[in-house]
């Protein structure tokens, strides 16, 4: 009864509305006409459970999506700026309308990921003593993804380049984890960054933040192009059009968080991180294993630890701090040795997969090299001892072409040098044996492959001119066998 009520109260209100409810109405007819009928029929005592979830379903296509005058909207910003200017204009008022009018379904997804992280990125930003709102700029960057990435190559829920995060900021990565995905470790680097251009562009936090996205040098270079304007609105047409719309974004995205039910976005569920601490582990460890031993839930494991790209620790990570719910720490410190007896297996797999896999970096150094007239990548790729394709994943080349003066990156193994070394002694050994051999005779026999440049390099003081002398040759060419004087009167 109380459904067939609620069914009359909804088609009531649709009647209010003629042309929108005969659109609804031949929709509803068009997509399940003779549930409707049924539903409707004077003889019919209950909504079908299908039906109710139809019209539930249908009403969410057709929600109400409310309008409001900019005055309202600028009000409201006045309402929630803090200590960063949340500045209103048609720019910023289109990306408030994609939010909350084209975009619906992204501002509702990373909604309901607030309660999920802010928690943590508020513990940093008042640990550096930062404006609380700067949490809404993890939105901007990575939807609130500790794994997002970039086409550029940025990472983490802070969208850290590689360079960056690496040498201003101690980010490591290698093969088994990338620190630019730990939560934590980039949110402190983030606040750290934040508050260096904070200082740097003249305590303006707009300035700012649009360095943050393009980098200080692309802001300076917009600030002298406008007659060294110090505001973010003045130097915008300087500024390239990805970092124009980065303001604007952030201010769209906080007003879009804290006035959701004004705009009739309602989460239905949101997600949370459960209390943490951490664990130190030390020596290889499968965390699906881990999870399965210790009785933790594996997903939970990966949201806590997103930085391990393989969900394993490798063993050359010593104490490694492994974050698990608090409430089951102690049972894992009480049992940890057990736990690891079993989390520790496979080791061997995965050194195989990280050795083998392409553009793996695993067990290896950077070699910075700079292409060379007469290079090509098979080349190289042969010198170093390196595929073609870990060549082209390193530098993110699509073919083979590279140019003179290229630089590209090469991780050699860690044994490479040792193997040339070897070479390198061989060949000084041969170079001995025939040293040894001319003082003797003082004749050399041409070998396959020698040419007068390579011979009058094995023998201290000789030329190619004074081979030629001393054996009467008046060009270069020589024969497999031929017998060379390598000294004069022998």
């Amino acid at each position: 009864m109380v459904k067939r009520i609620g069914l009359f109260v909804f088609f009531w209100c649709l009647s209010l509305t003629p042309i929108f409810s005969q659109e609804i109405i031949y929709n509803l007819e068009e997509l399940f006409p003779d549930t409707i009928s049924i539903s409707l029929s004077a003889d019919s005592n209950v909504v079908s459970e299908e039906t109710e979830n139809n019209l539930i379903q249908l009403s969410h296509q057709y929600e109400y999506v409310p309008e409001y005058e900019p005055e309202i909207v600028k009000e409201r910003l006045t309402q929630i700026e803090n200590e960063i200017p949340l500045t209103y204009n048609p720019v910023v008022n289109s990306f408030i309308n994609y939010f909350t009018v084209t975009d619906r379904a992204y501002t509702k997804k990373v909604a309901k990921l607030q309660t999920k992280y802010f928690p943590m990125i508020e513990r940093y930003l008042e640990k550096y003593d930062l404006p609380d709102e700067l949490k809404y700029l993890a939105i901007v960057e990575s939807g609130l993804n500790p794994k997002a990435k970039s086409p550029a190559g940025a990472v983490g829920l802070w969208q850290f380049m590689p360079l960056t995060g690496r040498l201003d900021y101690g980010l490591s990565e290698n093969w088994y984890l990338d620190e630019k995905m730990d939560m934590e470790k980039a949110t402190d680097a983030a606040c750290r960054y934040l508050t260096f251009l904070y200082k740097y562009f003249y305590n303006d936090w707009q300035l700012a933040l649009a360095a943050y996205n393009t980098g200080p040098g692309n802001v300076r270079k917009a600030i002298r192009r406008s007659g060294y304007k110090k505001n973010f609105w003045e130097i915008y047409p300087y500024l390239y059009r990805e970092t124009r719309s980065y303001v604007p974004q952030f201010i769209a995205i906080m007003y879009s968080m804290n006035y959701l039910e004004e705009h009739n976005i309602f989460i239905e569920q949101y997600e949370y991180m459960p209390d943490y601490e951490t664990v130190s582990v030390s020596g290889f460890l499968n965390l699906s294993l881990f999870a399965e031993h210790s009785g933790i839930c594996l997903e939970t494991l990966n949201d806590l630890n997103p930085e391990l790209k393989r969900g394993v620790i490798s063993d050359h990570h010593k104490m490694y701090p492994l974050r698990i719910p608090s409430n089951q720490k102690d049972f894992v410190v009480e049992n940890l040795n057990e736990i690891m007896r079993f989390a520790g297996q496979g080791k061997e797999h995965f050194e195989r997969l990280a050795r083998n896999e392409v553009g793996s970096t695993y067990g290896r150094q950077k070699l910075n090299y700079k292409v060379k007239p007469g290079d090509v990548l098979g080349k190289i790729a042969q010198t170093y001892n390196v595929r073609i394709a870990d060549l082209q994943q390193w530098n993110n080349l699509r073919g083979t072409m590279i140019r003179v003066g290229q630089p590209l990156n090469i991780w050699i193994a860690d044994d490479f040098y040792d193997n040339v070394n070897k070479q390198l002694a061989s060949i000084s050994q041969n170079n001995v044996a025939n040293r040894s051999v001319a003082l003797k005779s003082g004749e050399y026999r041409v070998q396959n492959g020698d040419t007068l440049w390579d011979i009058s390099r094995k023998f201290d003081g000789l030329s190619v001119e004074k081979l030629k002398k001393i054996n009467n040759l008046e060009g270069n060419g020589i024969k497999p066998g031929q017998i060379l004087k390598i000294r004069e009167n022998s």
